[in-house]
């Protein structure tokens, strides 16, 4: 029997209107009817999320969220921090200078100041208005080294972020998790931080055995938890490097996927 369900949300569990269909908020809720605990995991930090959590009545004692792609896995209610994996000020001053050698844009999360950009582009524009959240710009060659960065992007045109792509350092992948969570965003998180170890986490934290877990996604940074789990499903809309490595595929965002695998395999 299942007893844990983590989500991917854009592309996943929301249509691309950015809402959860009537079918799928029913399906989850019977879900929860019996026990089983439903998480969402996002890139999105948990004030981007904030709304649907309450939409979906995901704020009570025993709900919890995994944010910026696993790097912090908390309770919902009081925010109350499960786990936390960071990067430091010098990972963005030393990305912000490759991101110049690239030619691209950079923003970054910082436990601090929060979105922080050095100048203002379309895609941080992009990522305040997902999150509901505001950025500042900042200089990034004054970014205290030991500060705490949760996630450091660089953000661009989908073709010129695959230009970038193609010419990343080999030695970045040995340092950081890297992770393409959409064409025009391209993720940097802590080594030991993706949507796979949150999930760990939170299991080991509740209890949960690995083949008692589903994980549903669509782009790269839901890979890690699609191969961990028990159940990892691929929406039918989803990367093909996310289909082959998934379990099931289901139905797209768009004709309730989400829905259709509870119905299936936990309902």
């Amino acid at each position: 029997m299942y007893k844990l369900i983590a989500l991917d949300m854009d592309g996943t569990l929301l249509r691309e209107d950015k809402t959860v269909s009537q079918r799928t908020k029913d399906a989850l809720k019977a879900a929860r009817d019996k026990g089983v605990t439903v998480v969402l995991a996002t890139g999105r930090p948990i004030e981007g999320v904030h709304r649907y959590l309450e939409e979906l009545d995901m704020l009570g004692e025993n709900d919890y969220v995994l944010s910026y792609n696993g790097s912090l896995v908390q309770k919902t209610k009081n925010k109350e921090i499960i786990s936390k994996r960071t990067l430091k000020g010098s990972d963005a001053i030393y990305l912000y200078n490759l991101s110049k050698e690239l030619k691209v844009n950079i923003h970054s999360f910082s436990e601090n100041e929060g979105l922080i950009t050095p100048k203002s582009n379309k895609y941080t524009l992009v990522e305040a208005d997902i999150n509901g959240i505001n950025f500042k710009e900042f200089n990034f060659d004054n970014i205290d080294a030991e500060d705490n960065m949760i996630k450091i992007m660089m953000i661009d045109e989908p073709e010129i972020l695959q230009r970038a792509v193609n010419n990343l350092p080999k030695e970045l992948y040995d340092k950081y998790t890297v992770v393409r969570s959409a064409p025009f965003f391209l993720e940097f998180l802590n080594k030991e931080a993706n949507k796979g170890t949150g999930v760990e986490l939170l299991a080991q934290h509740l209890g949960v055995k690995r083949e008692e877990i589903i994980t549903m996604g669509d782009a790269g940074n839901d890979l890690h938890m699609i191969e961990y789990a028990g159940l990892g499903v691929a929406m039918g809309n989803a990367f093909e490097e996310v289909k082959k490595v998934a379990n099931y595929i289901t139905d797209t965002n768009e004709n309730d996927g989400v829905a259709k695998v509870i119905e299936k395999f936990v309902l």
